[in-house]
């Protein structure tokens, strides 16, 4: 078999679908109709041409990695769209609030939200007139801190989104351990928190293993449940390189999306002329949701039989030397695979044994495979199992600690990893206490924080009394939002530091507080001159950003200063903590984290601007396996399904999606071109089972969860949408259906909640 000459099924001809490259003029075409709308400022091409590159601004968008040698356009269609979300000439400020009660706002869209434009002043909430009213800052910091000083400091929760930069998330968290807690999640719980805990456990690192020259040089890439077309278009230049050089691409997704079929650089004028792209994937397999353990174990299972059958005097299939001097409990694992019958892996997976067998045998005959993920692995019951079977396909074969190889989780927020870095994480136990202790002079608390998952409860329970919010929109973006979105108006204390108006502002009570805050882009002038700040990619490399454009507001403040000015409101002085002289200059705050994080991060300021960042290590990438055992660890799941419960007769399992014009709660514009869709409130089945269900193209329809826990969650008003699913599955977008994920369905290992498991059920309206 040559290079690409598996017949590879376009998306369903008889759906809705897209017929085009991703990339190509479609990605020209959204970039140039986002740049030409009104309310663009002039310059922002020039913006876009700095982003991602050494001494630019870094995207706000996603962590993928920035290359040493850049592209002419560093910057994919959603990193573009970011931007011009962020630089537009809309302002969203005290004459609007004046306009608008909050209980006008909360029947409005969240695109319409967020199109207002950028926040401009520090606002406060007035119950009596239900608005925002204008403020000082000297004000907010005040009254925040008189509340934060009231109030029982384990009652309170600071929660950071992905964006925030290390400098900023390092005094966050900082502050949050000064003041008295661990209550420190971040956006991770919702997405990649099945990492950090299933990777941890299972090779000693809570972060993948490769680096950008690693798809230089690998033969095999797997893919397990990630949309890099919409979530991470980057990416897709190296995808584009290894299969040009003929590394074999392996798909697994419920979903056929179009940026794992097909890309054409929109970068490349011959591309364009030609019209037509780069085949990505050689062979792409539709599982069912949450059956990844399944398929997994069918490629082991047949990786198994290869090495049987295999000559003494070739190659060995299966590296049992590596497993010897690195794996433990490999034994149990071969046991486990060789009793599983081909039916129940068959049954399980919803793919027949041929097409396992076929991945099986490419990848015995590969010699550097990489194993890609993302979050249709990470949301699910079993999610942190998943995550393990992976390894474990990838350590049969030696695939992890050497070149061209290893375990690649896709992240989603440009810093969210890096948060986790440096200290904004409710495990105390991954954050060095100790030399904090000793470099502020405090005893930091020890006892584990809240997840997400935990905040939410504490919410509806009555103890959460105080809420921070470092950006995002955790309202919007949490399971369960319908029981939630009531009882935000019960907190004593609210803050949200944003950028833009979103739904998490207008859910509010009395002592709810919005903070305005420079982007990115932005210029930071300090009291020593303009500040740069940092970020980490997806690969463990760190990459400094420096704004360039005029702030939106004279009102606006960076992060740090915010941060800064509430701690010092609500804290006693200590000689050791200078707020004032670190937002002054943010290399102070770079020494201090050297200073923390020493291996890491020596001679961070040096490193600052070091074309393609600079590698922060990662033991596992040096088999060094800091584990319980000491080495990698083979693991048995406990079950072939990560879904937890299996949908009965006339019940579906729901994923939820994020278009082509959305990214995480931010939403560009109501169409999701990749996969031929217009509007959000759409149910996607196959056709068959549209026909089997009784429903008609364009019906209206209502989801309905399935659970026993007595709850109602209802979605009302979808349109049904045939479309190339497989049997079992439906699909609706997040964030509108959120209010159907219960609360309690979450990865049992690290509570990222389940968002690609819900059981469903489908109910016509007259």
């Amino acid at each position: 078999m040559t290079e690409h000459d598996r017949p590879q099924r376009e998306q369903d001809p008889t759906t809705p679908h897209y017929d085009h490259p991703t990339g190509g003029w479609g990605s020209v075409g959204s970039v140039l109709r986002h740049l030409g709308g009104k309310r663009v400022p002039l310059g922002v091409l020039d913006t876009l041409w700095r982003q991602n590159k050494p001494r630019g601004h870094m995207c706000t968008s996603c962590a993928w990695a920035k290359p040493a040698s850049p592209h002419l356009a560093e910057f994919c269609e959603n990193g573009a769209k970011a931007t011009i979300w962020d630089l537009t000439k809309n302002r969203c400020g005290p004459d609007f609030f004046a306009a608008h009660p909050l209980s006008e706002l909360r029947g409005w869209s969240d695109h319409t939200l967020e199109a207002q434009g950028r926040l401009t002043h520090p606002m406060r909430y007035d119950a009596a007139s239900d608005r925002y009213v204008e403020t000082t800052w000297d004000e907010a910091f005040a009254a925040i801190g008189a509340a934060l000083r009231r109030l029982p400091p384990r009652s309170t929760v600071f929660y950071a989104s992905g964006r925030a930069s290390l400098e900023t998330s390092f005094l966050y968290a900082l502050f949050a351990r000064l003041y008295g807690h661990n209550n420190l999640p971040d956006s991770s719980n919702m997405c990649h928190e099945t990492t950090s805990v299933g990777l941890k456990k299972v090779i000693g690192s809570p972060v993948g293993t490769c680096i950008l020259s690693d798809f230089d040089e690998c033969d095999m890439l797997l893919f397990f449940g990630q949309n890099t077309g919409s979530n991470s278009p980057r990416f897709l230049h190296p995808l584009q390189a290894a299969a040009r050089r003929g590394c074999r691409i392996v798909t697994f997704n419920p979903v056929r999306e179009r940026g794992l079929l097909e890309f054409a650089n929109p970068q490349n004028p011959a591309e364009l002329l030609k019209g037509s792209g780069t085949p990505i994937s050689d062979i792409y397999l539709q599982l069912r949701a949450g059956s990844d353990i399944a398929a997994i174990a069918g490629i082991c299972k047949h990786l198994f039989a290869l090495d049987d059958e295999n000559p003494s005097d070739q190659d060995p299939v299966i590296d049992r030397a590596f497993i010897a001097r690195h794996g433990h409990d490999f034994e149990a694992f071969e046991a486990w695979v060789r009793a599983l019958d081909w039916p129940e892996i068959e049954e399980a997976s919803g793919l027949p044994r041929a097409d396992l067998a076929e991945v099986a045998a490419l990848y015995a005959r590969s010699q550097r495979c990489i194993g890609v993920y993302g979050m249709g692995l990470t949301q699910h019951v079993h999610g942190s199992d998943s995550i393990a079977m992976l390894v474990n396909l990838l350590l049969m074969r030696g695939n992890i600690g050497r070149p061209g190889a290893g375990i690649c989780p896709v992240r989603g927020h440009s810093n969210v990893q890096g948060q986790r870095t440096v200290g904004i994480s409710e495990k105390p136990d991954l954050v060095p206490l100790d030399k904090l202790a000793e470099e502020f002079g405090f005893d930091p608390p020890r006892d584990t924080g809240l997840t997400t998952v935990e905040v939410v409860q504490a919410l509806l329970d009555g103890t959460l009394r105080g809420f921070l919010s470092l950006g995002g929109n955790f309202a919007r973006a949490i399971p369960d939002q319908g029981r939630a979105d009531d009882l935000w108006q019960k907190l004593e204390l609210n803050v949200q530091v944003a950028t833009k108006l979103n739904r998490s502002h207008v859910l509010v009570g009395e002592g709810a507080w919005l903070l305005p805050c420079l982007v990115r882009a932005e210029r930071d002038i300090q009291a020593t001159g303009p500040q740069a700040v940092t970020m980490e990619d997806s690969l463990s490399h760190i990459h400094g950003s420096l704004g360039r454009r005029k702030p939106a507001s004279e009102h606006l403040l960076s992060e740090p200063a915010i941060i800064a000015g509430i701690a010092q409101a609500t804290l006693e002085p200590n000689p050791k903590v200078r707020w004032q002289d670190w937002v002054g200059d943010y290399g102070l705050v770079r020494d201090l984290i050297a200073r923390v994080y020493p291996d890491q991060f020596a001679d961070f300021n040096d490193r600052l601007f070091t074309p393609g960042g600079f590698y922060r290590g990662n033991a596992a990438r040096e088999r060094d396996w800091q584990t319980d055992s000491g080495k990698a660890e083979f693991t048995v799941p406990p079950a072939l399904s990560a879904l937890g419960d299996e949908p009965g007769p006339g019940h579906f399992t729901l994923i939820t999606l994020r278009s082509n014009d959305q990214f995480n709660t931010t939403v560009y514009a109501d169409r999701d071109r990749l996969r031929g869709l217009e509007g959000r409130m759409r149910l996607l089945i196959a056709p068959d089972q549209m026909r089997e269900a009784g429903l008609a193209e364009d019906q209206t329809v209502a989801l309905v969860t399935v659970s026993d826990d007595g709850i109602s969650r209802r979605l009302e008003g979808l349109r049904v949408t045939p479309y190339d699913l497989p049997a079992g599955c439906v699909g609706a977008y997040y964030p509108e259906a959120n209010v159907l994920v219960p609360l309690d369905r979450y990865d049992r290992a690290s509570k990222t909640p389940a968002y690609k498991g819900a059981t469903v059920r489908i109910e016509p309206i007259p």
